[in-house]
């Protein structure tokens, strides 16, 4: 491990770890720039969109994001790192989970924090497609925690086209957090998500009406209700506390075997700090991870600049890593 000294510096305007969390939804501008919407079709009959940027050519770095709980097409941290990576001359795909794309997928199945069988999908259907393929990867908070699992689980079996990675705000360890987000303000947070999750199940259940007990999906109030009713059970898992012990990433990331950088920061509103300290002791053992923990910056937040003027310290910093 190399633990590296963050350069962010806070933006003086957005003071502690709430503001930039909401900032970067909210107030932040960031025209979309991909030029098509893609589809792969799954094994399972199901489809994964891809928005994407540019024409994947020889020799030329290809980035491959995947986004956070819930994420859109038009996620603004998403687009920020590809308009960086199209700067720098690159092509660029945002990999949409299933049913985040503005349509509801067709399998019983949705997405979760764990699951990694649909990026193996892609990237090795992106090296079929472009034998010579230069690929990074960066994910976003729960896209962050689904490449490092999956780069855990590959570790030598890695295609040699993977070339680095990088992840921001990581929930490695699900259940800390889910605990951590029951109290305070970070209960904001939950009641947004879960209003879509909600929303979503909802409509499953007209195509798969015996999903779940829908009343009980009404009274859900927390990640670890709803998980216990939706995510771990139509995933295969026995109860939220299964689905969160097999899918964390803090159990997976001793096993990566590529230059991958770890970007979070200690005030993050969705983990608690010690997470992020067994994180660091795990990481010793592992020369191929970097970390860089900041002090402030939220949650996908690390705003710089002034209000006329910010700038988006995560996401420069992750392309200025993977391009090296």
């Amino acid at each position: 491990m190399a633990e590296l000294k963050s350069t962010f510096r806070p933006a003086w305007w957005l003071p502690g770890p709430h503001l930039p969390t909401i900032w970067g939804k909210f107030g932040r501008w960031q025209p979309t720039v991909h030029d098509r919407v893609e589809r792969a079709l799954t094994p399972d009959g199901d489809h994964i969109s891809l928005a994407r940027m540019g024409v994947i050519r020889p020799g030329v770095p290809h980035l491959l994001i995947l986004h956070g709980l819930e994420g859109k097409i038009n996620a603004k941290y998403a687009h920020g790192m590809l308009a960086e990576a199209r700067s720098r001359g690159w092509s660029g795909d945002l990999m949409m989970f299933r049913s985040c794309d503005g349509e509801l997928n067709s399998a019983q199945r949705l997405y979760h924090s764990g699951e990694t069988t649909d990026i193996d999908f892609i990237v090795r259907g992106l090296i079929r497609a472009h034998p010579d393929l230069h690929l990074l990867i960066c994910g976003v908070s729960l896209g962050g925690n689904v490449v490092l699992k999956w780069l855990g689980e590959q570790a030598t079996n890695l295609p040699p086209q993977v070339k680095r990675a990088a992840a921001i705000s990581v929930p490695f360890d699900l259940e800390e957090g889910s605990v951590f987000m029951e109290h305070g303000f970070s209960r904001v947070y939950v009641r947004h998500f879960l209003q879509t999750l909600r929303k979503k199940t909802l409509q499953k259940m007209e195509r798969y009406p015996d999903l779940c007990d829908r009343e009980k999906l009404m009274g859900t109030r927390t990640f670890r209700d709803f998980d216990n009713l939706v995510s771990g059970p139509v995933h295969g898992f026995a109860d939220a506390h299964d689905y969160y012990t097999k899918s964390s990433s803090i159990g997976f990331i001793d096993r990566i075997q590529i230059d991958t950088l770890l970007l979070s920061a200690w005030d993050d509103p969705f983990l608690p700090k010690r997470v992020l300290e067994r994180v660091r002791d795990i990481a010793r053992a592992n020369p191929r991870l970097f970390l860089e923990f900041s002090e402030r910056g939220g949650h996908v937040g690390f705003v710089e600049g002034q209000p006329w003027a910010q700038n988006y310290y995560a996401e420069k910093r992750a392309i200025a890593w993977l391009s090296t």
